[in-house]
C-alpha cells in the first residue's frame, strides 16, 4: 500500500479519556475514512507505525442534526477504528508521524 494510500484512510488518532483507558490495553484509536475496510485499516496502520496489529474494530459515529441561523443541517458521519496490537508493541500518537 503506498503512503498517501495509507494517509487517505487514517485521518487521525482520537485522543479522548476513554481511548487512553484503551491504550493500557495494547489498543489505539483512529478517526479512518468512511469507506476504508478493516484489510485496509491493518495495511495502513501496519505500513505507517512499523508495528503489528492483532485485530481491528470500527465503528460508525452518526453526524448530528444542527441548526445555524434557522436552517436545518447535518454534520458529517465519522468512522472510528479500535486497534489492538500484538504483544509488545506500541504507538506514540503525541510524537506524530
Amino acid at each position: 500500500m503506498s503512503m498517501v494510500k495509507a494517509y487517505d484512510i487514517i485521518r487521525n488518532p482520537v485522543v479522548t479519556e476513554k481511548s487512553t483507558y484503551a491504550s493500557e490495553h495494547n489498543q489505539v484509536v483512529f478517526d479512518v475514512a468512511i469507506d476504508a475496510t478493516k484489510p485496509e485499516i491493518k495495511a495502513a496502520v501496519e505500513g505507517l507505525f512499523s508495528v503489528k496489529v492483532k485485530a481491528v474494530n470500527t465503528l460508525v459515529r452518526k453526524g448530528k442534526e444542527k441548526r445555524f441561523r434557522g436552517r436545518v443541517g447535518q454534520r458529517k458521519d465519522v468512522k472510528k477504528a479500535i486497534v489492538t496490537l500484538a504483544e509488545g508493541q506500541s504507538i506514540d500518537i503525541a510524537t506524530g508521524l
